[in-house]
């Protein structure tokens, strides 16, 4: 029986589907809060090194595993440091499979290369992001804007919010993660579309994907949708629990772990 999402079923029983058709089936992950434990600064971020190594070991089992993150694709595969993963960044505007040595970008971001950059170099946009101490992370056609730390978190997440309905009137598209704002050009791309594209690319018959913000929301319904049409036989959808975490992770998920540390033993289990 499928699980609902909210659930907590036997995680053994949710994946034995892949566990036993390795060969057609996908592993696929987040990184920061997932792989990595969160750090008030993303520089800082670290995938420990067993968990690195356990996703080197499952890439040698199973067809796919990849990382699918808001950061660059270049910048998770230094961070996971594994070569043979396939990696999604900026929440599907790249890619970078195995034997790739640039990052491709998504077909339809032709012509919005610019769109976010445009905006935030406006002089009084500028000023605003510095009173408001929201600092910008630079990922190619996305912008970050982080305000974990900041003096008075509660006020600069006011101001973000300000300053997304301001970015939404020029039409970019505004999404939220843990204590960032993300601006994005009007482009119909996320973890999910992304995921589709590359399971469907690879005839993958079963899938996992673990993830703890709501941009992973995306590809958690993403691969609900896949398993209801016939397109996957079988789906998994863990989420990773935290303080900081939004409630559509839990509710949304298959099954749900604590930490980091608990999907580790998740992927342990798929070895």
């Amino acid at each position: 029986m499928t699980p609902s999402p909210g659930q907590t079923p036997d995680l053994a029983a949710l994946l034995a589907p892949l566990r036993d058709d390795p060969g057609s089936s996908a592993v696929l992950c987040d990184v920061d809060g997932t792989l990595a434990p969160i750090v008030r600064r993303a520089s800082d971020a670290r995938v420990p090194g067993d968990t690195a190594d356990l996703l080197g070991s499952l890439a040698g089992r199973y067809a796919m595993v990849a990382c699918v993150s808001g950061r660059p694709a270049a910048e998770v595969r230094e961070l996971v440091g594994r070569d043979e993963l396939a990696y999604i960044g900026n929440h599907g505007y790249e890619r970078l499979l195995p034997g790739d040595s640039e990052p491709r970008a998504h077909p339809s971001l032709v012509g919005h290369e610019d769109a976010v950059s445009r905006f935030l170099d406006d002089d009084a946009v500028r000023s605003e992001l510095a009173v408001a101490e929201l600092r910008p992370e630079d990922k190619g056609p996305i912008r970050a804007l982080h305000w974990r730390g900041a003096s008075d978190e509660r006020t600069a997440e006011l101001r973000a919010r300000e300053l997304a309905a301001r970015a939404q009137a020029a039409g970019l598209v505004a999404h939220w993660g843990r204590k960032v704002l993300e601006l994005r050009p009007p482009v119909e791309i996320d973890k999910g579309s992304a995921v589709a594209d590359l399971l469907r690319a690879e005839s993958i018959a079963a899938a996992l994907y673990g993830g703890d913000d709501r941009t992973d929301v995306d590809a958690f319904r993403c691969l609900r949708e896949m398993r209801a049409s016939g397109e996957l036989r079988a789906a998994a959808c863990v989420g990773v629990a935290s303080s900081e975490g939004p409630p559509e992770v839990t509710a949304e998920a298959d099954a749900v772990v604590d930490g980091p540390r608990g999907f580790a033993d998740v992927l342990r289990m798929l070895e």
